[in-house]
């Protein structure tokens, strides 16, 4: 396999060669590899959970450019997965908490941060100047503007995704291989796969996947190994499984087939059918504000409160609210009663709109979703209810 990158190979000064000795002295990287490694541009997309195995493991390796795409903040549910973070963090920039960490373990690299969201007006501006792209993002439509502006600029993908106990990896993009949207045409449809904020991650999962797609831009880098491309590893943490699902390059991906229909990139948020889903869920008009909920039930209105979550999560936190999950609401419709007015909540208002949908459906007229959910209640009304 030859490397991904024909730059020319950059020289070692003995603190370097004394740093990377055990690189060295393995005939598969040696001086030459090590040099391509020094050389190459990595941009890392994401300072998060995948993000952070990946560039701290990159950075050790002394990978000589790393790029950073980040935009938000370090808060404290960060911290039970994304590593290159740390208490003291909690607040500041991701970017500039992971820089620091990644300039504490290796003071050779050259570090640049993009403090923005990766768009469709920037991605290719942003993709050209590196080899490798590393996907470590969270949600469809940044993974579908990934693939493109990869596929666009000729860099391939080393992707990664995590839910729950479970993650999948895979290497996209490349001029042999297939891409993201030969593996999936069509995004599913908006809110049928929950984010990490709504169904969990298992701690451990991301650095599991994070290192694997370390490993990857590293065998790209040095053109040695079998990389995964043409290949999806699967990873079961629960049962400690991998599989491994053979891809083929689709000749009619409008991607990367032989009769391409993307030329330039598009808007994700509209493609992945999200846009009106926000729209509903945070504006929709039959929502009501924490606010206004707090108000009516200080006046003693008689409100019925349903409660969505899971009941592990009831336990965590609640409103004292009657307690039916999102997936058993169809069949349990019974227990409500229509004439009275209900205000439907889960963790951050996106299961609670589809509850307010089932409800109407079933002929109940007065149903109203709680903005923001009990996130919301916690940050605007009681810090004493936990926010998780």
């Amino acid at each position: 396999m030859a490397a991904i990158t024909e730059a020319k190979p950059a020289t070692l000064n003995n603190d370097e060669i004394l740093r990377y000795s055990r690189h060295l002295i393995m005939p598969e990287v040696g001086m030459e590899g090590q040099q391509k490694i020094k050389a190459a541009k990595v941009l890392c997309i994401g300072a998060g959970g995948l993000g952070s195995p990946l560039a701290f493991y990159l950075g050790a390796a002394g990978v000589g450019t790393l790029g950073l795409v980040d935009f938000d903040v370090v808060d404290y549910t960060n911290l039970q997965r994304q590593i290159i973070h740390s208490t003291a963090d909690v607040g500041r920039k991701k970017l500039d908490s992971a820089a620091d960490k990644l300039t504490a373990i290796n003071p050779f690299l050259n570090i640049k941060k993009y403090d923005t969201r990766l768009s469709s007006e920037n991605a290719l501006e942003l993709f050209k100047d590196y080899d490798i792209i590393a996907d470590g993002t969270d949600n469809f439509p940044t993974r579908y503007l990934v693939n493109d502006a990869c596929v666009l600029t000729g860099k391939p993908n080393a992707y990664a995704s995590i839910f729950r106990f479970e993650g999948q990896a895979s290497v996209f993009a490349t001029e042999e291989g297939p891409c993201y949207r030969c593996l999936y045409p069509e995004p599913p449809p908006p809110g049928l796969v929950p984010s990490c904020a709504e169904g969990g991650v298992l701690g451990i999962l991301p650095g599991l996947l994070g290192v694997i797609q370390a490993t990857e831009v590293l065998k790209l880098i040095l053109g040695q190994g079998d990389p995964l491309i043409g290949r999806l590893l699967l990873v079961d943490a629960l049962g400690m499984k991998f599989r491994e699902l053979k891809l083929r390059k689709n000749p009619d991906c409008p991607a990367c087939g032989k009769n391409r229909t993307i030329t330039k990139l598009i808007d994700y948020n509209e493609f992945c059918g999200i846009r009106g889903e926000e729209k509903a869920v945070e504006t929709g008009a039959g929502d009501i504000q924490v606010e206004e909920l707090k108000r009516r039930l200080d006046a003693g209105e008689k409100l019925f409160i349903l409660d969505v979550r899971e009941p592990h999560e009831y336990q965590i936190a609640n409103l004292g609210g009657y307690l039916i999950p999102l997936g058993d609401l169809p069949k349990r419709t019974g227990e409500l009663d229509p004439n009275r007015e209900i205000i439907a909540h889960c963790k951050m208002g996106g299961r609670s709109a589809k509850a307010v949908d089932i409800l109407k459906q079933a002929g109940f007229k007065n149903v109203r979703n709680l903005t923001g959910g009990i996130t919301a209640w916690s940050e605007k009304i009681d810090p004493k209810v936990p926010k998780y």
